[in-house]
C-alpha cells in the first residue's frame, strides 16, 4: 500500500509523541534549580532532568533560567584568602598530583577554610578520599588547629589501617605531633605539596571553591553548634545527592556502591571458578 500510495513506510507507522508543556518544563527547572541549593548550572540540571526523564537542552535551560533570575551561585566572585605560615618537614609530595585513583582510601586529601559565625571567624576541615570525592571526614571549630583535623579523622567510618597515603599543602596546622601519631599508628603515608604551589593540591581547593560557594556565602550561622548542623547536612548532600562532573553526573556514594557491587560479583565468580576446579 505504502508503494502505490509513493508514502513511506517510516511515515505510515510514525506515531507522534505528545509533546510536554513549556509551563511543565520550566516548573521542573525551577524546582531543580531550587533542590540543589542554587548552585546547579544548565550542565548539571540538564543530566538532573534526565535522571526524571525530562530531556531538554541546556540552552532552553539557560533561557528558562535567565527569564526567571535564577542565576548559580557560582557565578558570584570572592576574594580569597592566604595563610603565610608553612610546613618545612622534609617530605616529598608522593601524590605528585596524580588526582585519580582506581581504589578506594588509596589516597586521601584534606584542608581547612574559613567561614563566619557570628562575628567571628571559624574554620572547617573536610577530609576527602579522591577514589570516589567522598567526603570521609570532617570537623569545625574556633580555631584552625592540628586538633580540627584530628577531629576530622575521628569521624571516618571507613577502616584506617587501609589509608595509604594522606596529602595536604603545607600549613603549619599539619605540622604536628598528633597528626604524626594518627599516621603512624595506622600506617599512613603523608605527603606534602611542594611550597607555595597550590596546584599540588587542586582537588581540595576545588572542593573548598565548591564548598564556600554552595555552603559558606550561601548560609548566615550565628553559632557552632548551628554550623555543626548545617555541616552535617551539607556533607550527607554532597556525598548522597550531588552530582559531580569528575564522576560522569554520579553520586560519589553511588560509585562506591558500584565497587562494593562489583567487588562481590567478582568474589561470586572467584568462588565458583575454585568449586569447579576442585
Amino acid at each position: 500500500m505504502c508503494q502505490c500510495l509513493g508514502i513511506s513506510r517510516q511515515t505510515y507507522y510514525y506515531q507522534p509523541k505528545k509533546k510536554q508543556s513549556e509551563a511543565e518544563i520550566e516548573e521542573a527547572v525551577t524546582e531543580t534549580f531550587y533542590q540543589k541549593r542554587k548552585v546547579y548550572g544548565t550542565r548539571k540540571i540538564k543530566k538532573s532532568l534526565e535522571n526524571q526523564g525530562i530531556r531538554v537542552s541546556r540552552r532552553k535551560i539557560g533561557r528558562i533560567m535567565k527569564n526567571r533570575g535564577l542565576k548559580s551561585t557560582y557565578t558570584m566572585a570572592y576574594y580569597k584568602h592566604h595563610g603565610t605560615s608553612c610546613n618545612e618537614a622534609p617530605v616529598k609530595n608522593l601524590l605528585n598530583r596524580e588526582f585519580s585513583h582506581k581504589n578506594p582510601l588509596e589516597a586521601i586529601i584534606t584542608d581547612l577554610t574559613y567561614v563566619r559565625v557570628g562575628k567571628k571567624w571559624h574554620y572547617i576541615c573536610l577530609i576527602l578520599d579522591l577514589f570516589n570525592r567522598e567526603i570521609i571526614g570532617y570537623s569545625c571549630g574556633e580555631h584552625k588547629s592540628a586538633a580540627l583535623v584530628k577531629k576530622a579523622f575521628s569521624r571516618i567510618s571507613y577502616p584506617l589501617t587501609e589509608v595509604e597515603l594522606f596529602h595536604t599543602d603545607r600549613g603549619k596546622e599539619f605540622d604536628n605531633q598528633t597528626i604524626e601519631m594518627i599516621l603512624q599508628a595506622f600506617g599512613i603515608t603523608r605527603s606534602l605539596s611542594k611550597k607555595g604551589c597550590p596546584y599540588d593540591n587542586a582537588v581540595a581547593e576545588s572542593m573548598y571553591k565548591s564548598v564556600k560557594i554552595e555552603f559558606v556565602y550561601s548560609k548566615k550561622i550565628e553559632t557552632l553548634k548551628e554550623l555543626e548542623l548545617e555541616l552535617f547536612d551539607y556533607v550527607h548532600w554532597w556525598n548522597h545527592l550531588r552530582l559531580h562532573g569528575t564522576l560522569g553526573y554520579e553520586t560519589p556514594i553511588h560509585i562506591r556502591y558500584q565497587r562494593l557491587a562489583q567487588q562481590t560479583l567478582d568474589n561470586e565468580h572467584g568462588h565458583d571458578s575454585e568449586s569447579e576446579a576442585a
